[in-house]
């Protein structure tokens, strides 16, 4: 159950048409995003063949299911074009953008990457790919890593902060020097030097940002927790008896979760952004997962396709746009000074 000053904090953060309107709109589209293969994929979602039916999306099929020769998956695409397959009475029905982000549609006059067309509305990259599709399944990765990151970074800072706060005198002095130092170090060289050992991949980029991405929040929650340990009611706990915990996590910490509240929305605003420079870089996410980054880099490359830069930025724009409008709209929400902003 939310408190009565919960309650009245979602009702301004509401008022705030823009940040409300930007939060139904991520929202939704982060949803969405995560049934991309029944949104934008050249599997069928219903085929029929000789009068079975078959859910391509959600299960693999042989190409010899299907009439074809070989053990390997069937392809979807040239069997929707297929004579022999419609011959025999098959049909399929596809989803609303009938591309997959891997297929290399390289059948098309000319040379890729292909100019929008009615078929591929953005266009293609230099090896064919439909880049809406890549766009759609690259925005649902980019959303996945950054809460993730969000969430585990979120948990160390609260964690460290909280302690450091807490405890105060030598712990927090220690912990400052070493937060220091620990802070000093380059994260895009860690980032490389993680990578070149143990190859590139989504857990590794986890791993290695969240060892920098707490660093931030763990200041908001110490300044909090040494603010708010001598307060009557952590005094009068001390003196009932309360363990360390739980006037931790239980006095304190619902009292100090206004700063973590507010850097909430900026956290994944950090986690969009790190992942599409590394991506850019070329120290993301190994190829072929689809990248914002890896469509911004290969538009620098192909400057008469402007298609290619121009969608991935405006897609990213949009997104931190988003997200960054979300954490003012949280901000004015949870400062009562800003009652009369609100619009």
């Amino acid at each position: 159950m939310l408190s009565d000053l919960s309650r009245e904090r979602f009702r301004r953060f509401r008022a705030i048409k823009r940040a409300w309107l930007a939060f139904l709109v991520l929202s939704v589209a982060f949803v969405l995003s995560l049934f991309s293969e029944e949104i934008a994929n050249d599997h069928p979602l219903l085929l029929s063949y000789h009068g079975h039916y078959y859910f391509p999306t959600f299960h693999f099929y042989p190409a010899d299911t299907f009439g074809g020769p070989y053990k390997t998956e069937a392809d979807y695409v040239a069997l929707r074009n297929d004579p022999a397959f419609h011959a025999a009475g098959g049909w399929m029905n596809l989803p609303p953008i009938p591309h997959g982000p891997q297929h290399s549609y390289l059948d098309l006059s000319g040379n890729p990457p292909y100019p929008p067309s009615r078929e591929h509305w953005l266009g293609t990259d230099g090896s064919g790919r439909d880049i809406l599709t890549r766009l759609i399944y690259g925005f649902r990765i980019c959303m996945l890593f950054s809460l993730a990151l969000t969430a585990i970074s979120t948990v160390v800072g609260i964690v460290i902060g909280a302690i450091q706060g807490y405890a105060g005198g030598t712990v927090d002095l220690t912990g400052q020097r070493v937060i220091e130092i620990w802070s000093a170090l380059p994260s895009m060289y860690v980032v490389i030097l993680f990578g070149a050992i143990y190859g590139q991949g989504f857990g590794i980029l986890l791993l290695v940002l969240s060892l920098f991405q707490w660093i931030g929040l763990s200041y908001y929650v110490r300044g909090e927790f040494y603010k708010l340990r001598e307060q009557p009611y952590v005094l009068a706990s001390r003196a009932l008896g309360a363990s360390h915990a739980r006037i931790l996590f239980r006095q304190i910490l619902p009292n100090a979760m206004t700063p973590v509240i507010t850097i909430l929305p900026f956290s994944l605003v950090a986690g969009i952004s790190s992942l599409t420079a590394l991506d850019f870089l070329g120290f993301g996410l190994p190829p072929p997962t689809p990248s914002w980054g890896e469509l911004i880099d290969e538009g620098l490359q192909n400057l008469q396709a402007p298609w290619l830069a121009g969608s991935a930025v405006c897609a990213l724009f949009i997104t931190l746009m988003l997200a960054t409008m979300i954490g003012e709209g949280i901000r004015d929400a949870l400062d009562p000074k800003s009652l009369t902003k609100l619009r």
